[in-house]
């Protein structure tokens, strides 16, 4: 990739991507490479470029073969068939936090097996960007009985991502019997009238228990990097530690 000048800013242009080298300076977090739509080749010089600057990388929607060339271009890589989720460099944790392990808990819950790609998606990335996790795995509303015998594990958790297809029930549910922010994460899983997952998505967006949020269907990556944000938060991690002596945020 060729150095460009962008207000004021150096980035790195190879004519189909560009990348955003100051976005941890902003956000606290450098950019995630979403993997589907682009050819192997792409993503991997995207990421090649990125390790070449000494970038944390994740990857979501990453196939095995471009696991496998960023392997041998880049080595350290970590992938999971699964979720197709591929990291390098990690934990990448906010600034401050340099040379800390995970802080707080994340905790990821899925209505079925069926949910774990985007359970797991979310789960990665949250311990990519620096949370403890913890998956409880099948316990949707058809066996109701199985989450409330995880009631204790999901109370110790700072903020829960609820996985959901078919009608999309769990996150309302599960919201209703903790105290913490719910991240209600609708999948495509389901027969025909679940429409991809629009059925649990409206679903969610439409529950009466208070303290959810919702992502896109199935974007595990989404659910992950917000619960992060508020699992920081909770553990006096927000925000970007300011080089003025006012407080906030630096201006870039």
């Amino acid at each position: 990739m060729n150095p460009v000048q962008k207000n004021g800013r150096q980035t790195e242009n190879a004519g189909f991507a560009c990348l955003d080298d100051g976005r941890r300076e902003r956000t606290g977090y450098p950019e995630a490479v979403y993997c589907r739509g682009k050819t192997t080749e792409q993503a991997a010089a995207i990421i090649t470029a990125m390790r070449e600057k000494n970038i944390p990388v994740l990857a979501t929607g990453a196939e095995k073969e471009l696991a496998d060339i960023v392997e041998k271009r880049c080595g350290g890589t970590r992938y999971d068939g699964l979720s197709r989720v591929l990291s390098l460099g990690g934990p990448c944790v906010p600034p401050g936090r340099e040379g800390g392990g995970p802080v707080g808990l994340v905790t990821v819950v899925c209505a079925g097996t069926s949910d774990l790609a985007a359970a797991r998606e979310a789960l990665l990335t949250a311990e990519f960007y620096g949370s403890g996790t913890e998956l409880v795995a099948d316990v949707g509303i058809a066996g109701i009985h199985r989450l409330f015998a995880r009631l204790p594990d999901l109370r110790r958790a700072n903020v829960i991502i609820a996985a959901a297809g078919m009608e999309g029930a769990l996150a309302g549910v599960v919201a209703g019997l903790v105290a913490v922010p719910v991240i209600a994460l609708p999948t495509s899983v389901g027969y025909g009238a679940s429409l991809g997952g629009v059925a649990a998505l409206l679903a969610m967006l439409n529950s009466c228990s208070p303290g959810i949020s919702v992502v896109n269907i199935d974007n595990g990556f989404g659910a992950g990097y917000l619960a992060n944000l508020i699992n920081q938060g909770f553990c006096g991690y927000a925000g970007i530690p300011s080089s003025t002596e006012s407080g906030g945020q630096k201006a870039l």
